[in-house]
């Protein structure tokens, strides 16, 4: 056991302790949202390649049959979430302001919504490979919130050997408790897919997180794998960013992985809690993801809660289902406050990757209402708190010099997974990580 334990309770070095605000929605079960009349699809639903179209204009689909297909192997498949009628393939907007092409779907009106479309497999007689191929054939990113394409992550590249599986329940953003609720009330999906798992990375073993403002979920895991010794349930400190594959790492095995590398090479795969419970309910019943469970919380929510949600629900049907009445786009956070984004437009859909909606109190979005940034004091708390180890101060000063190849060449920007602590604790209130995004991005454009 790491002698982190000693400090009062497994975790990582730095990182924050912001106030939970999960009281809202931790209790509350999980309900199915209405089906939208009109569904949006976009195409580019995850990292890699845009799926290509399976349809055409006019066409009829049922519920979970693919209407896009993975375009090479870093591309996911796309399913119906609907039974309807295809309404076009067009450009629509996106969560960050782009549009972007989109199946548009008619959803048919008084249908029962049943999945009519599965293929059936043998998951016994299946390799690890064939095992892989299954879970990209199912559409499965990560619900984390990056929305890797998960059968990337399984994919372990030749030459290297996997030993753990790290399962990530630490859900650790304030008003977050989808994945909470998950632990609670699909908990045989999750060991399912924790066991389907470890067979795709070969690993002997699986380790499983969860903060301890969880004990209800602590104890649903810890149940359904006694007397199991291959699948371990841990308790960690309730701590930000806890979550993070390089600090989940750290907390759980005392393994730090390299500057510039990937859990792989020190023979962990890290994935969401979340995850787990679609390879566990979707790969026997040989499905696609056509939904998935977020939380709908803040102060500007009438009916909070987690809400089983069909991909490409739009934003506005959803807010409007929950009590919400506005047009302000600057009010909604798709995902949680310290990593989540605002939206450019609530005429967007709810995509594989959206693990939250966090409506701000009216006049949040104001910019005048936004406390000023002042010039840095050199106080060192980014320093402190920085579960990385980097000085977000001297980047933040490179970042007003417009030096961006230097902020990643000599002070390891890309290390940077933009958690946002740094801004969190500024005393100076200077958005740091935006100015880490916007060096990312032209440092990217630069090299390409």
């Amino acid at each position: 056991m790491s002698v982190l334990s000693f400090l009062g309770g497994l975790t990582f070095p730095r990182g924050i302790e912001p106030p939970g605000r999960k009281d809202q929605t931790r209790k509350q079960a999980i309900r199915r949202l209405s089906f939208a009349p009109r569904m949006v699809l976009p195409l580019t639903q995850h990292f890699g390649r845009p799926a290509r179209p399976l349809v055409t204009r006019g066409q009829e689909v049922v519920r979970g049959e693919p209407i896009a297909e993975a375009d090479g192997w870093p591309s996911v498949p796309i399913h119906a979430p609907v039974t309807g009628t295809v309404e076009g393939i067009e450009l629509m907007p996106t969560a960050r302001g782009p549009k972007t092409e989109a199946i548009l779907l008619r959803t048919a009106p008084g249908d029962s919504q049943v999945v009519r479309w599965s293929r059936e497999r043998t998951l016994e007689a299946l390799s690890g490979e064939e095992l892989v191929e299954a879970i990209r054939d199912a559409g499965i990113v990560g619900q984390g919130g990056a929305s890797f394409p998960t059968h990337l992550k399984f994919a372990v590249p030749e030459g290297y050997t996997v030993d753990t599986l790290v399962v990530n329940g630490c859900e650790c953003e304030p008003f977050l408790s989808a994945d909470h609720r998950l632990m609670v009330e699909a908990t045989d999906s999750i060991i399912d897919g924790v066991r389907l798992a470890m067979r795709a990375v070969g690993a002997p073993e699986a380790v499983i997180g969860v903060e301890d403002n969880k004990p209800d979920a602590v104890a649903a895991l810890q149940a359904a794998v006694a007397g199991e010794d291959a699948i371990r349930v841990v308790q960690l400190k309730s701590k930000y960013p806890q979550g993070s594959e390089k600090m989940l790492i750290k907390a759980l095995l005392d393994r730090e992985v390299p500057s510039g590398g990937l859990p792989y090479e020190i023979g962990a795969v890290v994935n969401n809690i979340g995850t787990m419970a679609q390879l566990g309910y979707l790969l026997p019943r040989g499905e696609g993801l056509i939904e998935r469970v977020i939380t709908v919380a803040g102060p500007g929510v009438e009916r909070p809660g987690n809400y089983r949600v069909p991909v490409g629900t739009p934003l506005r049907y959803l807010l409007e289902e929950v009590g919400f009445e506005g047009d302000d786009p600057s009010r909604i956070i798709l995902g949680g406050p310290m990593m989540g984004n605002t939206v450019a437009f609530l005429d967007v859909p709810i995509t594989k990757g959206v693990s939250g909606v966090l409506v701000l109190p009216e006049g949040a979005g104001d910019e005048s209402e936004q406390p000023p940034t002042q010039p840095c004091i050199r106080c060192g708390r980014c320093v402190e708190v920085c579960p990385v180890g980097l000085n977000p101060a001297e980047l933040g000063r490179l970042a007003a010099k417009r030096q961006y190849a230097v902020m990643e060449e000599r002070f390891h920007l890309n290390d940077c997974f933009e958690c946002g602590c740094c801004s969190y604790v500024c005393p100076s209130n200077i958005p740091l990580v935006q100015y880490f995004r916007i060096a990312k991005s032209l440092n990217w454009e630069r090299a390409s």
